[in-house]
Order: C-alpha cells, then structure tokens, then sequence
C-alpha cells in the first residue's frame, strides 16, 4: 500500500501545495513587513535619519591659506548666479590676469567633493541676505547693499499667524513635533498622493498631477536646479536628496532645520520681478513691491492678536488687508509672473478661497477670515519713491564701485549689487569725511572767508558761491603700491570731474613739458656721456637744434658728468620771457602771452619761470623739445629741407595731402551727414556766389552725368537766366566738364573736396566717414598736386615742417603718455606747453606719485582685496600683488623735478602753502607742487585773424602737489559756462584751499590703522 505510486503522487503534490503556502505566506508576511517598516520609516523616518546624517556627517569644508585643488563651483541654479559662484572660476581668472592672487580659499573634504559631482548640491548653511560690501583700510563700512533687503534673522520674529497660514498652504507637517526625526523633503501624505498621480499620467497624459514638494525641496528648487525648475524626476530626486542631506546634516533632531526652512522660504521665496526693482525675492520685498507695505508695520499687525479683548474695528480692518496681502503672495509663488503682472482677478479668487478654508479649518479666526473677504487685494500702482543719493557723500564709494564693476567684468550696477563679496579699499574714510565737509561747506559765504577764499587771485567779495565745483584727490605712497586715501568733491551729480573730464589745466601742463625736458637732457647724457673729447668737439648738431647744442657744450666743459648735475645746469639754461616773438607752431603763426605781464623784458632761469609759471619760457622750451625731435641727431629733418631730390619728400608730401585732406573731408561730413541731394545742393551753393563758370563747375562735379537741361534750369534758378542757346550751354559742358577736380574747385571758389563729397553723398546717401575716406584716396592726392611740382619748393618746406612738427610732437605724446596722460593726441602746438592739449586731476596726480617713487610707475590701489562668498564652501579671497613697479624715468630726473616742485612752494607761486603743514614732531613738513590757472575760451575769428566773438566755458585753477615724499595728489576749483564769464580767480585759490583744511587733514591721515595694504 505504501508504495502504491498513486499514494506518492498525492504525497508529492501535498509538499508541493505545502511549500507554495508556505512561500506565498513567507512572502505575503515580508511584504506586509516591508509594508509596516515603510509606513513606520515614514512616520519616524529613523533609518533616513541614520543613514543621511551619516553620510552628511563628513560633507564639511575649511578655509586655508593659498589656492585650493579641492574646491568645485556650482554648475547651475539663479541662487548660485546672482550670488555669483557659478562665475567664480572666471572672476578669479579675470583678476589673476590684473595682478590679484589667491591666498585664502575654500577646502571641501572628499564627501563634499563626491556629493558635487553627483550632481547634488552642498549642504551648508546657505546665505538668505547677501550683496556687496565696500569697507575702507580701517575696515569701516563705506556701501552694504543687502539682496532681499528685508529678511527674518530668527524663526522667533515670524509672526505665529504667517507660519501658520505658510504651513496650511505648502507643509501642513512640517513643524509637527512628532517625531524629531522627520524628514522635510518629504511628507508622507502629499508624496504618496503625487505618486498615484504621476502613475496615472503615465497611462494618461493629459491627466493632471501634483508634485509633491514640500518646502525644503521646494527652496532646492528654486535655488539650485537649472532655471529655478524642476525639469524631470531626476531633478525632484535630487533636490530631495539635497534637502534631505541639508536636514540632517546637523544631527537626527531636525526641529530646529524645519523652523529654520520656514525662515528661509519666507526670506527668498521668487515673487517675479518689477521694473525699478528687478528680481523680488522674499515675503518682506515682496510686500514692499507689491503692496507698497513696510515690512516691520505688516509684523506688527500679524503678531498683534488683542490678547483678551478683541480688536477695533479698524484694527481688525489694519490686519485683515496684511494678512490678506502677505497670503496672497505665498500663494503667487506658484505662478509669480502670471499672477503678481496680471491684473489680479485670478489671485484675489484664490487667495479669498484660502480664508474661508483656514477660517474652517481653525487656522484663522472667523472675524479676521471675514475681514480679509471683505477688503481688496490692491497692487500699488507705481514703487514708493526712492530716496535720492547724496553723490557728494558717495562720490568715492561710486569711483570704487565702478573699478570693481571694471576688475570683474560685470558692468550693471544691479548684477555687482547681488554678489556675495567684500572689497576691502585703501580709502581712509576718516579723512574722506573731512575732506567733503571742508569742500561742501565753502557754498556758504562765510565758510568761504574762513578758509581764506575771498581775496586776491581768489574770489570776489559778494562772488556767487554755489556754481564752483571742488575737487580734491590724496594718495599715500605705499611699500608696494601708491593708495588711494580721498578721493572727494562738492557736485552732487554722479559726474565725476577728477577723472571724468577733459579740462584746460593751464600752467600744470609746464611740470609735463619739464619733466619732457629734462628726459631729453638725460638721454642726451647718455648718448654722448661715454664719448672722449674730440669725439664731442667732432659733433656738430644742427644749427636749430639748441638742446643738443648746449648738451655737447656742457659735457666739453664739465668737470663732473655725472647725470645729476647737468641736470641742474640744464635747470639754470636762461631763455626770454619776450612777448615779442610770433611763433609758426601748429599750421599756423601765434603770439603768447605772460600772466605776469613784468616778465616780459625779463631773462630768467627754467627753475625761475617754473617757479612763476612764465608762458613765454616754456613756449621757448617747448620749441627746444620740438626742435630737437625734428632737427637732432637721431633724425635727419635738415637734410629732408634742404636736398629738394630727396626722395622721401614726395612722401611726405602725399602724407600732408592725405592727413590734410582727410582733416577736411571729416569736417564737411558732419555738414552734409543727413542731408537730402536737394538740401546739400542748396547748402553748397549758399556759399557760392553765382556765376556761369561757377554754377557749371559745381553741377559737373555733383553731378558728373548731368544734361543741358540740367545745366540751363540751374543757371535759370540761380541767376535769373538760361545760358541763352545749344551752343552757350555746350561751350560751358566742353569747358568746365573737362576740368579736373581742382581746377573746378577753383573756378567755382569751393574746396575741391567738398565739391567731391556732395557728389559721393549723392549717389551714396547714407556713406558714413570711413566710406568716404576709403572711396577718395586718389581725389585727395589729385587736389594737391600742385604742391609735388618742385617749383613750390617753399610751399612744400611749409607743409614738410609741419609733418615734422607733428611727427616731433607724437614722441612728446609718447612719452607724456609714458608718464599717465590720459588722452589719445596731443594738440601739436607749442601752446601744449601751457595747458591747449588739456588734462585730468587723476592724470596729473599719477605723474606725481611717478615722481615721489623715483621715477618708478607703481600701480595704484583702490582695491586691495576682495572677498568672495564667506563662509560658504566657494570661500576665495584675492589680494592685490600688482605688477612690479615699472622704471619709466632715471631717478636722477624724478629727483630734480621734485626739488624744482619744492621751489615753487619756498619761492613761486604756491608759496602761501610754505610752513603750513606741521608734522607730529613740530617741525613743518615741505611741501612741493605745480599750480595752474585754465581759461577754456571759444572764439570766433574774422578773416583777418582778429576775434569777432568769443564764449568762456570754463574756468579752472589746479594744484598738484607732494606732501613730504608720503603724500601727493591734487585739488581743483572749476566752474563751466553759463557761470565762467563772472570768475576772475587763479591757482591761488586751491593752495589757499589746501593751506586752509590741510591742518586738519593730516593728523587724520598719520593716526594708525590703515596699512599698506589697507589693512592694519
């Protein structure tokens, strides 16, 4: 019986029923387990607590000296963007290249480094508020832009009501107390809710569903992911594990990290943007925006909640419109744009369907509910006015702002304004503050007398004070680099007239044509130093080159030829302060005169004239400089005169007609750029007086292809007749057509090339300059071709001077710009010398920092440091090395220019400022300068060369100036047109300006604290 096969089979089938049971049981209860640990895990979130602080534990960063090989930067998210660490990498780069280096940066531990380049974002204690700091080298604090501008620092300044209408809103759980452990990038409910859904869009695509954020990963969202969104699972799964890694971070007690959510979701939350404000981040911006509401009076309302008594009705009322305000903008934040730019219907529905659940819900009471219903959501129309900057208080903290914008690359204001960063400056603010007090007090009359302003050479008794501009500049000669202490002035514009203008500086320009000078007296000694005797006796410099003359004879004679003192003999050379000579200077001839008019019988000194400012000298010293660049050694500008077969002539000569021709050909651009072919023609023959051959030879160059009829109505219009006959009009075609463009312009009393340009601009309406300079190339060599015949060799000399001169005056340019002058020409006229090229306060105390550093061109230093995104794991700070100071003139020059400065502070015309400054010690600290006195005129000249009308446009009056060999910089007194035409002042008046607050200033200056680098 036992081994009947049927009894076996039944046997085996009941174990196999047995064993199915039995794995269809141990599966059904590992499922239901499963089931049991989730829903536990989802309520406790245990293990996720475990296992995220674990790994979060080591996700840390420090910061150490040197650059960092363990740093990465973000690769996206605005957060990251406005904050600017995801351009970090290319600001380092860009400041490297100007001299900044590394020397503290950020260290990520390995953790933090894999968590990057997972593709996750750090967890560390992100910044709320954040923007640019400008403090100055006590660290005092000059800008702090803050990006929002209104925050909660604490959870416990959030009024109760607001964290309860966020969390019934976006994470009713979020603060729940139960259990410590809970994780805020997920809520069980919502997230299981979302899943369904997004299962059944799966099936059906048009289905809705929600995304299951809750505010933690929204605020990863909003912050980190690539636009602000959320563009697929992978992005929801990362900013959930982002939170997740932020939340516990700390430890498994996440309490603290969820109230601390609520604060940062309220600070920055994105609520679209407005024009006037840009981007509006937070609920205490958004209020402001939007509402026009401050955010300190909203928090008073919220957080009033009567205690016993109940409300006003007006109270009620005061804090219903608040609370319907602020709801309605957590509410925007889903769709920000489309609500906060509509016209407000959708939200006002919206945010009223909220009252009346919280109202039901209890989260708010029913007569605030009620309230809220019943009053509008009213957007202001316009932002509240903005109070106006105070530029003369800013002025330095903008010139900073703006050479940071330039270091960075970052050119809008409203980008620089958002980044995490600190620039740390060499201004001292101490002394700025009593260097703008000193100049905006001297609007009142008598804070002008006290300072000694009113009087000779300075201004008038009962002079209109309020149009007169004051500019003052200090720098401090650094270790390594010049710094700059004040930079401060009394215009209450943002026009910035130290380093934003080009202005007629007058006498200053002769420390430029000093210093030229003696550079050529130096390279002089240096070519001719080392030659013997007869080797000297041998040279014969040119009859008009007297520099080189009197160096060969100085060096024959000298006992020591040494640099230093043939610098001092050349300061000795005696030339005429005569105002009797006409000088041919600039393509044309030109008389000068002195300020001083008893200078004129006078033969003095260079260090004599530079002491009084004497024109005619330094017009002479100029000529001197010109000459020998045309006539020296080093060219051959004697022989280019003299041999009429030399063959460069004809190239110098075509140059003189291209440059001359072009000169012209830009000039009648800007006269008919615009212009009809009717209105041109009109504008040309107004200046033509009418004649047959006239007439003729204009409508044949305008108008090459023009027919009889052309030319009778013309003639009929411009003088009252026709030619008369077919053969009178053809005589005119045969005799004027035929013409070369020179002839006709001749015949017609019109510049040829002007006659050319009408016609070009005819056929090509819209040409611009360059088009036209590029298309008549051979019509400005074909109009001057009388000067290539050798019969004018007179007329070619002229021309060959002036390209002479100006290719002479090109090496001064040179070596002017060398030294900091800040433009692009150089007016070639020997007027150059006493101010006609202009200059800048800014330019002019650069030259001066060259010489009080012995000839050497430090950088200078406005910012010495900047500080990128602290306490963050991108932390970088950069400080300024600079490049190495460049040698740009022999010591010995730098040396002698300044004793010459110190004379006309002991002996010129700046000597009111001598003994002024007293140093700790009690003893008077020298002083050294250049004084200048500019009269910008316009004037209109006749024929004959007189004035027939003339508009002064500005005055100024300008001192550049060293204190000791520590101090230097420059002060400025100007005042522009329609006011100019009423001064009558000169440089005594910023010396006097300078004598006045420099007492004051110094010890300011000398206290302890700001350090080389602008730090102690």
């Amino acid at each position: 019986m036992l081994t009947n096969p049927r009894y076996g089979l039944i046997a085996r089938q009941s174990v196999a029923r047995f064993r199915t049971v039995f794995w269809l049981g141990a599966a059904l209860a590992g499922v239901a387990a499963l089931v049991a640990f989730a829903v536990d895990e989802l309520k406790t979130s245990r293990l996720q607590s475990a296992l995220w602080h674990d790994y979060a534990r080591d996700a840390r960063f420090s910061v150490d000296a040197g650059a960092s090989a363990a740093i990465r930067f973000p690769h996206s998210g605005p957060y990251d963007e406005r904050l600017g660490y995801r351009q970090l990498p290319n600001y380092i780069e860009r400041l490297q290249a100007q001299g900044y280096v590394l020397t503290r940066q950020a260290r990520m531990s390995p953790r933090l480094i894999e968590l990057h380049e997972r593709g996750l974002f750090g967890p560390y204690r992100e910044k709320n508020q954040a923007g640019l700091t400008v403090s100055d080298c006590r660290a005092q604090t000059l800008l702090r832009t803050r990006v929002p501008q209104r925050v909660y620092e604490r959870f416990e300044e959030v009024p109760p009501l607001l964290v309860n209408a966020l969390l019934f809103v976006e994470d009713r759980h979020l603060l729940d107390a139960q259990p410590p452990q809970r994780n805020p990038a997920i809520d069980p409910e919502r997230f299981a809710k979302a899943a369904l859904e997004q299962m059944h869009r799966a099936l059906d695509v048009t289905r809705p569903a929600s995304g299951g954020s809750t505010l933690a990963t929204q605020i990863e969202k909003y912050r980190h992911s690539p636009g602000g969104r959320t563009a697929s699972v992978g992005d929801k799964l990362r900013q959930m594990a982002s939170a997740s890694l932020r939340a516990y971070q700390d430890g498994d007690d996440t309490l603290a990290r969820r109230r601390q959510i609520v604060v940062d979701y309220l600070d920055t939350v994105p609520l679209a943007a407005r024009p006037g404000f840009g981007e509006v981040h937070g609920l205490g911006d958004g209020l402001w925006t939007w509402y026009g509401r401050e955010f300190g009076e909203v928090n008073r309302l919220l957080a009033d909640t009567g205690g016993e008594t109940a409300p006003s009705d007006e109270a009620l009322r005061r804090q219903a419109v608040a609370f319907k305000q602020a709801l309605s903008l957590m509410i925007a934040q889903r769709r920000p744009s489309q609500h906060l730019l509509g016209n407000g219907e959708g939200l006002t529905g919206l945010t009223d369907s909220y009252l009346r659940l919280m109202g039901d819900a209890g989260i708010i009471a029913p007569a605030l509910r009620d309230a809220a219903l019943a009053v509008p959501l009213q957007q202001q129309a316009e932002l509240p006015a903005a109070p106006r900057p105070d530029f003369v208080q800013r002025k330095a903290v903008n010139a900073l702002r703006t050479h940071v914008s330039t270091l960075l690359d970052v050119p809008r204001a409203y980008d620089l304004e958002r980044l995490d960063l600190e620039a740390e400056t060499s201004l001292d603010n101490e002394a700025q503050a009593l260097a703008i007090h000193a100049l905006t007090r001297l609007r009142t009359p008598a804070a002008a007398k006290s300072a000694g302003l009113i009087g000779d050479h300075r201004l008038d008794p009962g002079a209109n004070l309020s149009p007169l501009i004051y500019s003052f500049t200090l720098y401090e000669r650094g270790a390594h680099a010049n710094l700059l202490r004040v930079q401060a002035d009394n215009i209450d514009q943002p026009f910035d007239v130290n380093q934003g203008a080009r202005l007629d500086l007058g006498s200053t320009a002769k420390l430029r044509t000093l210093v030229s000078y003696l550079e050529l007296v130096a390279e002089l000694h240096e070519r001719w130093v080392g030659l013997d005797a007869p080797a000297l006796s041998a040279l014969k410099p040119s009859d008009r080159d007297p520099l080189g003359t009197w160096a060969r004879q100085y060096l024959l004679r000298a006992k020591d030829r040494s640099l230093a003192p043939m610098l001092e003999a050349a300061m000795q050379r005696r030339y005429s302060a005569s105002e009797g000579e006409a000088f041919f200077t600039g393509g044309g001839l030109h008389r000068f005169e002195n300020f001083d008019r008893t200078h004129a019988a006078a033969s003095m000194t260079v260090q004599e004239a530079f002491n009084h400012s004497v024109n005619l000298v330094f017009i002479r010293l100029m000529r001197d400089i010109v000459y020998h660049r045309m006539f020296g050694e080093a060219t051959d500008g004697q022989r280019l005169l003299q041999d009429p077969a030399d063959p460069r002539r004809r190239e110098m000569l075509a140059r003189f007609a291209d440059n001359e021709g072009s000169a012209y050909l830009a000039r009648f651009h800007r006269k008919y750029k615009g212009k009809s072919a009717a209105e041109a023609e009109a504008l040309l023959l107004r200046g033509v007086r009418p004649s047959a051959p006239r007439l003729a030879s204009v409508l044949f160059t305008i108008e090459p292809e023009a027919g009889d009829a052309q030319l009778d109505e013309l003639l009929a219009r411009k003088l009252g007749r026709g030619a008369g006959s077919p053969r009178a009009l053809r005589a005119l075609r045969n005799t004027y057509a035929g013409l070369s463009l020179a002839d006709r312009g001749y015949v017609a009393r019109v510049h040829p090339l002007e006659l050319w340009l009408v016609g070009f601009l005819r056929q090509q309406p819209h040409a611009t300059l360059a088009q036209a300079l590029d298309a008549s190339a051979r019509e400005r060599q074909e109009v001057y071709a009388w000067l290539f015949k050798t019969r004018h060799k007179s007329a070619q000399d002229r021309r060959i001077r002036e390209l002479l001169e100006r290719d002479a005056f090109a090496q001064v340019h040179r070596s002017w710009q060398r030294l900091g002058y800040p433009f692009a020409s150089l007016t070639p006229s020997y007027a150059s010398a006493i101010g006609a090229s202009g200059d800048r306060p800014a330019a002019l105390a650069e030259l001066m920092g060259i010489l009080v550093n012995d000839g050497a061109r430090r950088p200078v230093q406005r910012v010495g440091a900047l500080h990128f995104a602290r306490d963050t794991p991108y932390e970088s700070r950069l400080e300024q090395r600079g490049p190495a100071a460049l040698q740009v003139l022999p010591p010995e020059v730098a040396a002698t220019a300044r004793r010459a400065l110190f004379s006309v502070v002991r002996e010129g015309t700046a000597r009111r400022l001598k003994g002024a400054l007293v140093g700790a010690d009690g003893r008077a600290i020298e002083i050294g300068g250049k004084t200048g006195t500019g009269d910008h005129r316009y004037e209109l000249r006749g024929r004959g060369g007189q004035v027939i009308a003339e508009r002064k446009i500005g005055r100024s009056a300008t001192f550049v100036f060293m204190i000791g060999d520590r101090y230097y910089g420059t002060i400025l007194a100007y005042v522009r047109e329609p006011h100019a035409a009423r001064y009558r002042f000169t440089s005594a008046l910023p010396v006097q300006l300078l004598k006045s607050f420099g007492p004051q200033l110094l010890p300011v200056l000398q206290r302890n604290g700001c350090g080389d680098n602008g730090r102690s």
